[in-house]
């Protein structure tokens, strides 16, 4: 069992909210006594509030995995980090799923998108669930008759959450409505703000932040490294999200970053094992437990879809259910090696991330369980291998790490950014040595070298058509992956599919919010 983890699950009266994600601007969150008179008689409560806050990230309910938060949402399709998974996995090169269930085709072919794919709203409203949740309780939280402990830290920790849940807006539908402890609670329907307008809004909360945030706090939650993450990777993208380069911004927060004494660790794998709570790299997680967070939505998702009894044996990854639905493509796995016989022989450690026994190299069928090889990537056992079969995934999901850091600083330089926190080659051969891979040169290390580099260390860690976007190879034809487009073999698709539609759901619950273009 892990030690020193949020627990979800925490107060009564936690449970009891339920709010309506299409109408989060004009319905505060009911309980049977105020969350306002709930702090004032009981400071403490800040703690399970918080965490509350947390587990809207890696749970579909703190009620228990068969309940949602999200109201007709389905318990089990709609938690945060499935959907991150849906999005910028299935709909990118490297994950297909076969399941092919109410809108699952449309992701996994990047084909056919409307905005009335339930997995479109699923993470448009976790995301319109998250940003009033936080606003409510952030006035609260710094109204008269309420005195928590450490009010500026609370503070700051939702106002990163509430960041967060910005971002995914930000990257995913380009634009929305701007909820802010000003005009939180209004009842008119609030304007529609750009993606610029977002952007400047969660820039401006994370540099105000930054400072306010402790330099380490408990495990799973924001401290400085945290926000300067997030707010690097605001900037890595930003000339995709406002037309404008912010390379050298970048570079300098994770320059920050490196001086926190997060390390390498020099097992690969324990990132993505029961026991990565301890791992020196990851600088945020969500939290995963089999008992005391569970959820069809997180880790579990990851690796009970990538199993099947029909080829795998499930105990091999400490698991007790198999759903016979993930596998990667040539794409992925084609990085380290042009065959199976190749693949299996490479140093590389990440090669071996893929079952081959019984599975085919090409995937010429989406829906045939053996095209293409199953991702073995994470499992439910800890790094030395022990672990007893589970229903629910003990491991946490590395959502920041370190790795990811160095090889978006060395991408900063290859931009242009200026070199500061050291030499760009250095950072890309630490990942690459760390898992058995051989060092490059400096004439080596370009553009497309750190794609396929963060392809090799970073797939189905939810990041990858995000990295396509940026690099200008998602829409289009002139990089194509199996299925792209509908058929095997791939083909172009539009640029109107650098970003999602915005669900009919929201467009009929606020009429200011207008549909993204060709949908």
């Amino acid at each position: 069992m892990k030690k020193n983890i949020i627990k979800f699950a925490l107060i009564s009266g936690i449970s009891l909210l339920s709010v309506s994600c299409l109408n989060d601007l004009e319905t505060e969150p009911k309980y049977e006594i105020t969350l306002e008179n709930l702090l004032a008689k009981d400071p403490n409560a800040i703690e399970g509030l918080l965490s509350k806050m947390y587990s809207n990230f890696a749970l579909s309910s703190t009620k228990g995995p068969g309940d949602s938060d999200i109201d007709g949402a389905n318990a089990g399709e709609s938690p945060f980090i499935r959907g991150l998974i849906n999005l910028n996995d299935f709909t990118a090169d490297d994950m297909k799923n076969r399941w092919g269930d109410g809108g699952l085709d449309p992701l996994t072919t990047a084909s056919g998108w409307t905005d009335s794919n339930k997995f479109f709203k699923y993470v448009y409203d976790r995301i319109y669930y998250v940003i009033p949740q936080t606003t409510n309780l952030i006035k609260i939280v710094n109204s008269d008759n309420v005195n928590v402990a450490n009010k500026e830290q609370v503070t700051s920790e939702l106002r990163f959450l509430r960041a967060l849940a910005y971002y995914y807006q930000i990257d995913f539908f380009g634009k929305g409505a701007l909820v802010t402890t000003e005009n939180y609670g209004t009842t008119t329907p609030l304007p529609e703000s750009s993606r610029k307008e977002l952007f400047n809004y969660v820039e401006a909360e994370l540099l105000d932040i930054e400072a306010k945030l402790p330099d380490t706090n408990s495990y799973g939650r924001a401290n400085k490294s945290v926000a300067r993450m997030l707010l690097a990777k605001l900037y890595l993208n930003a000339e995709v999200y406002t037309g404008t380069p912010r390379y050298n911004d970048c570079a300098i927060f994770l320059n920050k970053i490196f001086g926190a004494g997060y390390q390498l660790e020099s097992n690969f794998h324990k990132n993505f094992r029961a026991d990565n709570n301890t791992s020196k790299e990851i600088i945020f997680p969500l939290i995963a437990d089999s008992n005391v967070s569970q959820s069809y939505g997180n880790t579990t998702y990851i690796i009970n879809g990538s199993l099947s009894t029909a080829t795998m044996v499930l105990s091999d990854y400490a698991a007790a259910e198999g759903w016979t639905g993930h596998r990667a493509t040539k794409a992925w796995y084609g990085l380290f090696a042009t065959n199976a016989t190749a693949l299996q022989a490479s140093a590389d450690v990440r090669a071996k991330d893929f079952w081959t026994t019984g599975h085919n190299w090409e995937m010429n069928d989406y829906k045939e369980w053996t095209d293409g090889y199953p991702s073995i990537k994470y499992s439910n056992k800890a790094s030395d291998g022990s672990g007893i079969n589970v229903s629910f995934s003990p491991t946490d999901f590395p959502m920041f790490r370190l790795a990811d850091a160095y090889l978006m600083y060395a991408e900063c330089v290859l931009r242009g950014a200026s070199p500061i926190a050291g030499d760009a080659l250095e950072f890309v051969n630490k990942v690459r040595t760390r898992a058995g891979a051989s060092a490059i040169t400096s004439n080596q290390l370009t553009l497309d070298f750190i794609l396929n580099e963060r392809g090799r260390e970073l797939n189905l860690e939810g990041h990858r058509r995000s990295d396509l976007i940026r690099f200008g190879k998602f829409t289009g034809g002139s990089y194509i992956w199996p299925w792209k487009g509908g058929i095997a073999a791939g083909t172009s698709i539009p640029s109107t599919y650098n970003l999602f539609p915005i669900p009919s759901t929201a467009l009929q619950a606020n009429p200011n919010l207008k549909q993204n273009p060709g949908y």
